[in-house]
């Protein structure tokens, strides 16, 4: 069984987005480009990497579970890198970024012009750790 929890440091990224072109050209990207390249890159930090969609598929949300700020900061570097970065603004318009977690300075600095609002850890329970 779990314990309760007054630190953590890992970090939660929300990413919501408008879909700008048809749900199935999307989904396929998603399942077949972005997904793939991804995992591929065995990022020793990602958790998880998921995206979600509302019932009508105009709307997405990528959700990304990090163990520790520096992994997030490991993994903007390999976004920014990756041929991912041109290809999803083909696709999406971002909405809102928020960031859980105890973000150190250098990952606050890097995410704040994009509009990332920031929430630091207070207190709860995992099960998975």
């Amino acid at each position: 069984m779990s314990e309760l929890r007054k630190q953590s440091n890992q970090i939660v990224s929300v990413i919501q987005c408008s879909v700008k072109v048809k749900p199935e050209e999307f989904k396929d990207w998603v399942k077949n480009r972005s997904s793939k390249y991804i995992l591929n890159l065995k990022e020793e930090k990602l958790i998880s990497y998921e995206w979600h969609l509302s019932d009508d598929e105009t709307e997405a949300t990528l959700v990304e579970l990090l163990v520790d700020s520096d992994g997030y900061m490991q993994r903007i570097k390999n976004h920014v890198e990756s041929p991912i970065a041109s290809e999803v603004m083909e696709l999406v318009d971002f909405k809102g970024w928020l960031v859980f977690g105890n973000a150190k300075p250098d990952l606050v600095e890097a995410l704040s012009p994009f509009g990332a609002k920031f929430q630091n850890y207070f207190f709860g329970f995992n099960h998975t750790l």
